[in-house]
């Protein structure tokens, strides 16, 4: 299911303080969420439609530029277009996800069947990718950074 952009238009209202720039992800996800996530974050504008729309294709990337792997039972690989190289996978074990510019490093890992759970680091910038793909909800961002602001604030009161 995709979630229309209209109901993100919250995440612009989203101050975030430059003291966590790092935001420490662990949550349950669906691979679906994160291969949107994946995809929105590195390719969406020239991905192929047929891709964006089949679940099975994911994309990878070599290491040296901010590497992206799928672990699966089957793989087949379909096109490169630009730096990413689109793949036919089945039965998910894992996705490790590293962004160009070193601030995101995530992993996917499989719990049962098509769920699984999404843990590392990501940059404030890719906050908005996972709440607009599914992996983080709106609620979980917001509170994040509730949480946040209030040790900020701690932290300058015993100073």
């Amino acid at each position: 299911m995709q979630i229309p952009i209209e109901s993100f238009k919250k995440l612009d209202k989203w101050l975030i303080d430059q003291s966590f720039k790092m935001v420490i992800i662990d949550t349950p996800a669906s691979v679906e969420s994160f291969r949107r996530f994946v995809i929105s974050s590195t390719c969406q504008s020239y991905a192929p439609r047929s891709y964006l729309d089949d679940f099975e294709v994911f994309a990878e990337r070599e290491e040296n530029l901010g590497s992206i792997y799928v672990e699966a039972a089957d793989k087949v690989t379909l096109k490169k277009i630009r730096d990413v190289t689109f793949v036919n996978a089945r039965d998910i074990l894992g996705v490790i996800y590293n962004s160009k510019s070193g601030n995101t490093s995530l992993k996917w890992r499989q719990i049962r069947n098509n769920n699984g759970k999404v843990s590392g680091e990501a940059s404030a910038n890719s906050l908005t990718n996972l709440a607009e793909s599914g992996v983080l909800t709106l609620d979980w961002v917001e509170n994040y950074l509730k949480k946040k602001s209030e040790e900020a604030k701690s932290n300058e009161v015993t100073s």
